[in-house]
């Protein structure tokens, strides 16, 4: 048994070689894991624990405290506090390797794939004063007339369809536009909604959770903020790792839908992402722009924020600081700054002369 002491350590070491060796080379990361073991694995978790109703999150807590348990009592059981102290120092580092083996194996390979907008023909710059005032005007027009269909005053619009139809329909959109895209859409994934507040006061609105294949989102987010938010993590699910690519696939799938519900969504998302960005640059434009902005289209922003506001998160600097490390040391330089890039995605995309991208 010796010769198995340091398993879970050897193959954690192995991965992160492997990951290496994947950022060296991302045109074959692409070809073998992103488009063909990925996929597979997709396929093979949407097929057996994506069933269960519940937020499989759940039981991975479960198991890897009952492991966990599991050690210290397997430590006690040593003779000496030397002999106690090694065993367990060795199970859980071997547990911790093995639990990034298969972080990597099921997902984490993909943020050494070639980047979205690589493989779409796009090259996202930042926006001048005038591109950033056009880009909100054109939105602004989007929203205003697409609100319309979806109702007939001014108020905020509260309640849209039930989570089960939402989700089915994000998921439905999303497997017919990635493959127009040039990306793989096998798979079934389901983005669960999480106990409610419980996201929020960790300072996140969603995640999506490697182990299990599944993404969650926060219950109570205001129901304009769950459709982006549901093709955001679904996106994930299809292995779209970087935030702002995430959130960039997220607004051509609903921005490409005929549904006016998740046209409204996108862009609506789209529109604060661009507000915030003005309110940096020029906040005497920015506050002009807000007296002259649809009512209805205000009401449903002052809306979400104040549904944000019910639930205030516990640990916001931690969890930014916690996520912006976690995303560089998976190779995306821009830190949680990589959320904000979907402006710029999207004025390439609109800018863009390919063929077949056109909006």
């Amino acid at each position: 048994m010796r010769n198995f002491k340091w398993t879970g350590v050897s193959l954690g070491i192995a991965a992160l070689l492997s990951r290496w060796m994947a950022a060296q080379f991302p045109t074959y990361t692409e070809q073998f894991y992103s488009r063909t073991i990925f996929p597979m694995i997709r396929q093979a978790i949407d097929a057996s624990i994506a069933k269960l109703p519940l937020p499989n999150v759940y039981l991975f807590v479960v198991v890897v405290l009952g492991v966990t348990v599991w050690f210290f009592f397997r430590s006690s059981q040593r003779q000496g506090c030397p002999s106690k102290v090694r065993y367990l120092v060795r199970s859980l580092l071997n547990f911790a390797e093995v639990l990034l083996f298969f972080f990597l194996l099921l997902w984490g390979y993909n943020y050494q794939r070639i980047p979205v907008y690589q493989q779409l023909s796009l090259a996202p710059a930042f926006l001048s004063p005038d591109e950033l005032e056009e880009e909100i005007e054109l939105t602004h027009s989007v929203l205003s007339n697409v609100r319309k269909v979806l109702s007939t005053d001014t108020l905020a619009i509260e309640k849209t369809i039930p989570y089960s139809e939402l989700e089915a329909l994000v998921r439905k959109e999303m497997k017919e536009a990635l493959p127009r895209l040039g990306f793989d859409g096998r798979g079934y994934p389901r983005t669960k909604e999480f106990y409610p507040g419980f996201l929020k006061k960790m300072g996140i609105v969603g995640i999506y959770f490697p182990f299990t294949g599944e993404g969650y989102i926060e219950a109570s987010l205001h129901d304009l903020e769950k459709p982006f938010t549901v093709a955001h993590e679904m996106a994930h699910s299809f292995g779209i790792t970087n935030e702002g690519e995430a959130n960039f696939i997220s607004w051509v799938v609903g921005m490409q839908s005929k549904e006016e519900l998740l046209q409204y969504a996108v862009q609506l998302q789209l529109f604060r992402y661009q507000l915030n960005e003005l309110s940096r640059r020029d906040p005497e434009t920015y506050k002009s722009l807000i007296d002259t902005m649809d009512k209805g289209v205000k009401n449903d922003i002052i809306a979400i924020m104040l549904k944000a506001r019910e639930t205030p998160p516990l640990f916001d600097n931690f969890s930014r600081k916690s996520n912006d490390l976690y995303l560089k040391s998976q190779g995306v330089r821009a830190g949680v700054q990589s959320y904000a890039q979907l402006p710029a995605l999207a004025y390439a995309w609109r800018k863009s002369t390919s063929p077949g991208l056109e909006d």
